[in-house]
Order: structure tokens, then C-alpha cells, then sequence
């Protein structure tokens, strides 16, 4: 191990109680706030449920953004190994994050398709033998962000958490108004944050 031992596991124990301040007064939703963090904390809570059509039609869309030019077999099948599933069945490995797993690798493979295609076919460095498999390597990340921003709490306490909810959803809601007040605004197209998610 690299570094003092001791600070370390600060990371883990003392430090993050220095964090934790009371939310009830640094911040206060806006209705429409509470309501959108209200519709994500559902979003959360959606396992992936295999049998569900909408759930097979995301995990195939996600195979075709991952492999343009190959056909998948089935959706339990050996192939899923190769975009670092743990198994022949990627549902199994949804069971910490559910839905909104895939949903995150999805989003992630549609919109920035260069970034994703460079991680998930590793283009750039040396592969390990003991690289972690990629594909749940990003549901990992949408755990990890779950549980760091405190999106499961009935309102977060820790200082990610609370700038989560008061500067990114504020800034959200500042930038939608900003560009649905624009006088070309006709329809969601025109909207410029809508551009550039599809450029």
C-alpha cells in the first residue's frame, strides 16, 4: 500500500463524520425540486426484472450500442461476457442498482458513443488480467454515486448529498428556464441542451 495507513482509513471512519452537517437548515427545496427528487428516488427504486418487455428492449438496445455489427444471440448468452457481464445473464448483476443501471450504461452508450466505445473496447493503455469487467464496473458507479449523493434518504446529510440536491438541480432548473424563455422555442428540438445530447 501507498501512504500513511492511518490517513486512509480516515477516508473511511472520522472524515466523513466532519462532513455530515444538518440539511434541515442549509437548504430548502422548491416544490418542483422535491418533486423531481421525488421522481428519481422511484426511478431508484425499479428493480430490473427480466421479464419485463420494456427491460429486454433496454438490455438489447444496449448490446447494439455496445457491438453496432454483432447480433446477439439471445439474452442469456456467453456474448454478454465480452461487454464484462459477470455471466450469461446480465440481469443477475442489476441486483444492487436495479434498473437505473442499465438505464446509466445506456445513456452512457447513446450519448457519448466515442467515450464509451474507447472504455468498453479498452482502445487506449494495456489490458490487465485483472481488470474489473466493464459493464458492471458501470453499474457499480451508478451504485456508488446513489449512495455518495444519498439519493435513498429521506434527505441527504452529507455535504455531496446536499450540494446535489441544491446547486445541480437548481442549476438544472436555472438553464431549462434560461432556454424554454427563448423565443424559437417551439418544440423540444429547439431546446440547445436537447442538441447537444444527440450531436
Amino acid at each position: 500500500m501507498v501512504g500513511n495507513r492511518i490517513w486512509f482509513g480516515g477516508l473511511f471512519t472520522s472524515s466523513g463524520r466532519r462532513r455530515q452537517i444538518n440539511a434541515e437548515k442549509t437548504f430548502e427545496l422548491s416544490p418542483v425540486q422535491e418533486q423531481r427528487l421525488q421522481k428519481l428516488k422511484e426511478r431508484l427504486n425499479i428493480p430490473y426484472d427480466q421479464t419485463r418487455r420494456d427491460h429486454q428492449e433496454a438490455l438489447r438496445a444496449l448490446w447494439s450500442a455496445s457491438f453496432p455489427d454483432a447480433e446477439l444471440s439471445s439474452l442469456i448468452s456467453e456474448q454478454w461476457k465480452d461487454m464484462g457481464w459477470q455471466g450469461p445473464n446480465p440481469s443477475t448483476d442489476f441486483r444492487g442498482c436495479g434498473f437505473v443501471g442499465l438505464e446509466n450504461l445506456l445513456f452512457f452508450a447513446t450519448t457519448y458513443p466515442a467515450s464509451y466505445q474507447r472504455l468498453l473496447l479498452k482502445k487506449q493503455g494495456m489490458r490487465a488480467t485483472w481488470e474489473y469487467p466493464f459493464a458492471v464496473a458501470g453499474v457499480n458507479v451508478s451504485y456508488m454515486l446513489i449512495q455518495l449523493l444519498e439519493l435513498n434518504a429521506e434527505r441527504p446529510k452529507s455535504l455531496p448529498g446536499i450540494n446535489f440536491i441544491k446547486d445541480v438541480l437548481e442549476a438544472t432548473k436555472q438553464q431549462l428556464e434560461r432556454e424554454l424563455s427563448l423565443e424559437d422555442v417551439n418544440g423540444i428540438r429547439d431546446i440547445p441542451a436537447y442538441n447537444l445530447l444527440y450531436k
